[in-house]
């Protein structure tokens, strides 16, 4: 790392940390004798490591390159590799790009012709106009690759994936680190695998998602066999980083006079409006929008895709709050019951009729709740549309403080079981959030449509700090009130 800052000119930064070096590392101890301060130790022999590729529709799910063969079979994944990916915000350095090139390098010397289509996402102007001083964007061109923007790609769902039916079952490949249904290319039939940027390479130069290239040859042009020699890629650029614009405007140390003008008509665009801060009282007679089955990541909760457009409208993207949550009472996504008509309507469409009619609503959600990358929207949305609390199993960390970061309750049950006794027409009483404070749990009482009660215990993680974001609306409403 103290590298890298200093070829990208922060030496302020590395003799910043360099003063308090010791204090980010831990003690000598604890190297010493690790088993005595953690629960558990991983030990990785890299003299047995294998390259493995990870998904489908799940970044959690591992297969060493040499079982994925049989995998594949057994669990029917389509082994035509469509696209390969590489970049996006992750796994799109100057060495990863070098390295994925050393690969396309040996391509084009052994006449190798690349089988599935290739897209290229330098991780940012830097690294791009770097990359293409260095010679390594012209190897990828001379595969006929695609070279994407330095900008959020395929990797978020801002992909024109032309040419293809957005219901085909297909594979695709890539680098970054989402490989969630839809994500892509919003085609929920896209089996999108993770790996790393040489294995991209290596996979798309053979079509196959089975390829392993430690064992296996491609076959060149001419008819040889060819056998792939060992990655390497530069950690930094040997002539150093260059860039001849970086796109950054620094903003004026004043800008009180700086006047914000957005169309009103705008359907992309519109003036962010101050959440309300907490009126101090306990919350009475919410209901219940949605009880989410299974897996619920931000792009369950905010899906991306086309979706995306609307980023600076947050009253039009909020049509996509929950529409890929599962319903856990019809194991359907986009249509749950709304109490109060009795009627099964979409997600969206239901939480405006509660907010229009002025009735608090709760999400409960099941494990890692929020999984995935640090989409703002997944906060943002819910709270907007008025709902007051989500209550699950356990979070995923970056999204739970985004919610606290909007005013949101983000809550856990003491008891995971606790998560069954929700009903689908059931109310919720927070008994005494009046006394909201660090380490202090939450009573929530439960009233089932045959009026029986119970009452079970919610824990929370809020500092002090962040009970202020709840108690002011946000953490820019606070922030807002601090500098007045």
């Amino acid at each position: 790392m103290e590298r890298y800052l200093k070829s990208t000119e922060r030496e302020d930064v590395v003799n910043a940390a360099s003063n308090i070096k010791d204090d980010l590392k831990a003690d000598q101890e604890v190297y010493d004798n690790p088993e005595k301060y953690f629960d558990e130790v991983i030990e990785i022999d890299l003299n047995t490591l294998k390259p493995h590729i990870n998904g489908p529709f799940t970044p959690d799910l591992a297969t060493p390159v040499n079982e994925m063969k049989d995998k594949a079979k057994l669990e029917g994944w389509p082994t035509d590799i469509k696209w390969g990916l590489i970049g996006s915000c992750t796994n799109s350095s100057y060495e990863d790009l070098s390295r994925a090139a050393s690969i396309a390098k040996q391509a084009l010397e052994k006449n190798v012709k690349i089988k599935s289509k290739l897209g290229i996402n330098p991780g940012s102007e830097q690294v791009r106009y770097t990359a293409e001083r260095d010679g390594i964007i012209e190897l990828f061109e001379k595969l006929e690759s695609k070279i994407f923007t330095n900008a959020c790609g395929p990797c978020i769902g801002q992909w024109n994936r032309e040419g293809e039916d957005n219901t085909e079952k297909n594979s695709i490949i890539h680098s970054f680190n989402r490989n969630f249904a839809k994500r892509a290319d919003g085609n929920p039939n896209t089996h999108a695998f993770v790996t790393s940027p040489e294995m991209v390479m290596a996979v798309a130069l053979s079509g196959n998602l089975d390829f392993n290239p430690i064992t296996d040859n491609l076959i060149s042009e001419d008819g040889h066999k060819v056998v792939l020699d060992p990655p390497f890629g530069d950690e930094l650029p040997s002539n150093g980083f260059d860039c001849e614009d970086n796109g950054y405007i620094e903003p004026p140390i004043d800008g009180s006079d700086i006047q914000i003008k957005i169309d009103p008509d705008s359907k992309r665009l519109q003036i962010l409006e101050a959440f309300s801060p907490w009126d101090g009282k306990n919350i009475y007679n919410a209901k219940l929008l949605i009880k989410a089955h299974g897996k619920c990541t931000t792009d369950h909760i905010s899906m991306a895709g086309p979706w995306l457009r609307f980023r600076g409208h947050l009253d039009n993207i909020s049509d996509n709050c929950l529409i890929g949550a599962v319903n856990s009472f019809n194991m359907k996504t986009n249509l749950v019951k709304n109490q109060i008509t009795g009627e099964y309507d979409p997600v969206p469409e239901t939480q405006r009729f509660y907010k229009k009619n002025k009735i608090d609503t709760v999400v409960i959600g099941d494990h890692n709740y929020g999984e995935g990358s640090s989409r703002e929207h997944a906060a943002m949305e819910p709270r907007h549309l008025g709902i007051k609390a989500v209550i699950v199993k356990s979070f995923a960390r970056i999204h739970e403080t985004n919610l606290k970061k909007q005013g949101m309750l983000a809550l856990t049950f003491n008891e995971e079981n606790d998560y069954d006794k929700i009903q689908e027409d059931d109310t919720f009483n927070f008994l005494d959030l009046e006394s909201f404070s660090p380490n202090k749990s939450i009573s929530l009482e439960i009233i089932h449509s045959n009026n029986s009660k119970e009452i079970i215990k919610l824990s929370h993680t809020f500092n002090a700090q962040q009970i202020e974001w709840y108690k002011n609306g946000s953490a820019l409403n606070l922030i807002k009130a601090n500098n007045l």
